[in-house]
């Protein structure tokens, strides 16, 4: 598989278009907990930190065929609004490096009393980087762990950025191929990816978890987690068991996430980007894309 740059590009379009719209579904249901259906809500889903910070790491692979992380910092403070919901961590980290001129690893360091954030940061927005880099795991995974660092910079942080990005990655690799079994294989191909961690942990359990129906999803997410504690550890190992379950039909997928409850907007967006990586932006549904907010206008890329 050898990948042109502009085939990555559009790649890693689809796994935005997919992680946005997951975002921007997800924080409706978040915030009235319910989702209407069969009609959606009227006015424009809007997106979250998740989906801003997505675009600025589009922008910088697409300029620079890697993560650049200096960059990155640097743009997701300048970019950041605080009505995209941003934790507070999130938050710190970007006012030290906006307002204090701090460096980026410092101040990522200094979070939670010099451990770092274990947050799943680094999972919700990576899913374009894994699908950019489809044709190379392991350089779907190195990119994914440096985007994942600029913020957080506790190991369990990390990892549920490798195992997002990595997911990613392999969808979109096996997009349009014959997968004898592609649920298991995605796991398998995450967990040859993923250090020692409760992460990987979880993500081993997830697989013995397989066999389970997307309707019991309730029943997982209690075993798993589903994003409720706002950790790596408790929503990447579920987001990748709703992802391989249901990774032929994007609107079962996201909501699967939503059935589950807990941080809805990041377990739409890890799990939308991941699926949109497999079957590219066509597998979403119109209606939820025209009712979608835009992308933002400095993200000078041709796609919803």
């Amino acid at each position: 598989m050898s990948l042109t740059p502009q085939h990555r590009r559009a790649l890693a379009l689809d796994a935005l278009t997919g992680l946005a719209t997951g975002d921007a579904f997800g924080n409706q249901a978040f915030t009235r907990y319910r989702v209407r259906a069969p009609g959606y809500p009227p006015e424009t889903w809007a997106w979250t930190d998740d989906t801003q910070m997505a675009c600025s790491l589009v922008d910088v692979i697409d300029r620079h065929g890697k993560v650049d992380q200096g960059e990155l910092a640097g743009l997701w403070a300048e970019r950041a609004e605080e009505r995209r919901d941003y934790g507070m961590g999130a938050l710190r980290f970007l006012a030290r490096i906006r307002e204090d001129g701090a460096d980026w690893r410092q101040a990522s360091t200094e979070l939670f009393d010099g451990v770092g954030s274990w947050g799943n940061g680094g999972a919700m927005r990576v899913a374009p980087v894994g699908a950019y880099f489809a044709e190379d795991l392991a350089r779907a995974a190195t990119e994914a762990a440096a985007s994942a660092e600029v913020t957080h910079a506790h190991p369990e942080g990390v990892a549920g950025g490798i195992a997002a990005g990595v997911a990613a990655g392999y969808a979109a690799a096996v997009r349009g191929q014959e997968v004898a079994r592609p649920a298991v294989e995605l796991f398998e191909a995450v967990l040859a990816h993923v250090p020692a961690s409760e992460v990987r942990r979880g993500l081993e359990r997830a697989r013995q978890l397989l066999d389970r129906p997307a309707k019991a999803a309730g029943e997982v997410a209690r075993e798993l987690g589903n994003g409720s504690q706002i950790s790596a550890q408790d929503t990447v190992p579920f987001t990748l068991w709703v992802a391989a379950t249901c990774l032929d039909d994007y609107e079962a997928a996201i909501r699967t996430c939503v059935a589950a409850g807990g941080d809805m907007d990041t377990t739409c967006a890890i799990v939308g980007g991941i699926v949109a990586a497999h079957h590219g932006a066509g597998c979403i549904p119109a209606d939820w894309l025209a009712a979608r907010e835009p992308l933002p206008s400095w993200l000078a890329l041709a796609h919803p």
